[in-house]
């Protein structure tokens, strides 16, 4: 049978774009539709946009320290229009980028909606109807927030903060994700009063204990107000003026609040179940190891699967899709230690099992420190440090590797090779260190923690 194309992606995020310059690489022909911005959330309204706005915010904290060492700074004024103007002109450089990238590989762009309507076949937004051989779906994920709140049509979510135009003097974030404490670590030192909420006793969810705590005291430490084991009833007002009413008769106001209560894979409208495709109870497009759903000519990866919600994952998922079907070079993601880092103030950074679900398997060789940092010794912050590994007593293998402060997420990046490729402790013992630094107590810590 012939089609007009050999791949149709649906959805030009970090997943989709891999996905169809590698095939393209590879001599298919091939066609992709987004009806937003190509980047997808990470380019677009995530990751980069944050992190930059992640590195505005820490320089509140530089111009305090620099005092310790010598210098004498004038009081600082931060202009927030400034730096989303930045920001804005550092994204439509990227998109452009993204675009011309697939251009140069030759990948028609169509800047529409599109839906499955069949095994084979796309329809667009304008009724036109497309026929592939193969169909991608990877068309990221959404905010969630519950529909059910009284006054939640006054909330907004992670897409809407990065289009505020001006910062507020307070705000309430619901949630202590990812995206909840980085905004909340953010906007704290842009000067704005935060209320972070959560239905947990601390913030992050599933990362390990001590990570949680750590960066848990930090952040009350720091200034922001934690309000735990509690969730939102009703918000009321307007923006500028909002009452957050909680549980228990407790209440708080605010300027603005922000929902960040976790994202949902984008299927909605997509035509899936009339094609046949399989979903799970959150809307997440089932698939194989190889990125297959139960139809044979529909594939899907990056977070519309619901599987790791990380652009690393949909980029590699999306490679490998590529190379598995136009290839012939079968490839499939491993999805176990997966080195990942939260941008708050300070940053957490983790690779492989937390502690609580090592000892479930393992007899676990528990080595944890926790310090000062150099920085620290002459600029007078409280700030700390800490790091753990977890060791197999068995084996020697390292099972998981936790960190706490400045740099984690530089570190964790090397640490993930590391166990990529099977490193044990005795490994890491035989590394030299790299003096003086902080990443050199992950080589220097031998005595094990007794743990009663």
């Amino acid at each position: 049978m012939s089609y007009d194309v050999d791949l149709f992606v649906i959805g030009g995020g970090s997943g989709g774009v891999r996905a169809a310059r590698i095939a393209a690489t590879y001599g298919a022909k091939v066609m992709l539709a987004e009806d937003d911005r190509v980047g997808g959330t990470c380019v677009i309204r995530g990751c980069v946009p944050k992190k930059l706005y992640v590195y505005a915010s820490r320089f509140a904290d530089d111009f305090a320290d620099a005092a310790g060492f010598g210098w004498s700074v004038d009081t600082a004024h931060f202009d927030f229009t400034q730096l989303k103007a930045a920001k804005d002109k550092e994204i439509a450089r990227l998109e452009g980028l993204y675009r011309q990238n697939l251009e140069r590989s030759h990948v028609t762009i169509v800047n529409e909606r599109a839906a499955v309507a069949g095994p084979h076949e796309v329809v667009l937004a304008s009724g036109k109807t497309v026929t592939a051989r193969y169909i991608l779906i990877a068309t990221g994920g959404r905010p969630v927030v519950p529909d059910a709140t009284p006054g939640i049509h006054l909330a907004d979510v992670s897409d809407d903060f990065f289009n505020w135009e001006h910062l507020p003097k307070s705000v309430a974030i619901v949630g202590a994700g990812y995206i909840g404490v980085e905004f909340a670590c953010l906007l704290h030192r842009l000067g704005v009063k935060v209320t972070l909420i959560t239905r947990r006793e601390r913030v992050l969810p599933r990362f390990d204990a001590d990570l949680r705590a750590g960066l848990h005291d930090a952040m009350m430490q720091s200034g922001i107000t934690l309000i735990t084991n509690n969730d939102v009833n009703a918000i009321t007002g307007h923006r500028g003026a909002l009452n957050i009413a909680l549980h228990g008769d407790v209440s708080i106001n605010a300027e603005r609040v922000i929902f960040a209560t976790g994202r949902k894979p984008n299927t909605r409208g997509l035509g899936l179940e009339t094609a046949g495709v399989a979903l799970d109870a959150q809307g997440g497009v089932i698939v194989d190891a190889w990125s297959k759903t139960n139809v044979e000519s529909i594939y899907a990866v990056g977070d519309v699967t619901n599987r790791v919600q990380l652009t690393p994952v949909a980029i590699r998922e999306g490679h490998a899709f590529a190379d598995t079907v136009f290839g012939q070079r079968p490839v499939s993601v491993s999805l176990g230690a997966i080195p990942t880092a939260v941008f708050s103030t300070p940053e957490v950074a983790t690779c492989g099992l937390t502690e609580e679900d090592a000892r479930k398997s393992h007899d676990v060789v528990l080595y944890r420190t926790s310090f000062r940092p150099m920085v620290a010794t002459l600029s007078g912050r409280a700030d700390k440090v800490m790091m753990k590994i977890l060791v197999d007593k068995a084996s020697d293998k390292i099972l998981g590797v936790h960190l706490l402060g400045a740099g984690s997420g530089e570190m964790i990046q090397l640490v993930g090779i590391a166990m990529q490729m099977g490193a044990t402790k005795r490994d890491f013992d035989a590394t030299l260190a790299v003096h003086p630094t902080a990443a050199e107590e992950l080589v220097t810590m031998r005595t094990p923690v007794s743990v009663p």
